[in-house]
């Protein structure tokens, strides 16, 4: 939870998934269309839409490792859709699966493009919490650019 006055921060930590054990448990999916308007050197400004029902705006800082500056605010669906189009093909297609692990939450992630690509992503409170690691969790790519969703854009 961040102080009041302080900068929103997202600190999670993201995997490779290997099999396909994670889908007895995984509730979902959720389709999500995003596409990037910015990929700058310091930041991101992404449009999302869930399932077609609900959309945001993110701005997101491009720092390495678990923790990132995120900024994200509802925005009405027309809207949204509308915005994607100026994004071009700088656009991802997933659904998102979830699945619950005490109080957190893996978000695991299946890519249209590239094919098989399968990540998985779990948001912690802080950079050090300790997290039991599924069998289907494979190898760990928190600081891999390559693995970003603003990377993935131009997987083929």
């Amino acid at each position: 939870m961040n102080k009041p006055g302080s900068s929103p921060k997202e600190i999670e930590r993201k995997f490779l998934v290997v099999g396909d054990d994670w889908r007895r448990k995984a509730t979902g999916p959720t389709h999500i269309v995003q596409g990037y308007l910015a990929r700058g050197r310091k930041a991101t400004i992404r449009i999302r839409i869930r399932d077609n029902k609900a959309a945001t705006l993110t701005i997101k800082s491009r720092e390495q490792g678990a923790s990132r500056s995120e900024f994200e605010y509802p925005i009405p669906l027309k809207h949204a859709q509308a915005l994607l189009e100026l994004c071009g093909p700088s656009r991802i297609d997933k659904q998102r699966y979830v699945i619950a692990q005490g109080r957190l939450n893996w978000e695991i992630d299946v890519f249209a493009r590239p094919d098989g690509l399968v990540l998985a992503e779990i948001e912690l409170d802080h950079e050090t919490q300790p997290v039991k690691l599924p069998k289907w969790i494979g190898e760990e790519v928190t600081s891999d650019p390559r693995y970003r969703n603003s990377s993935l854009i131009n997987a083929d």
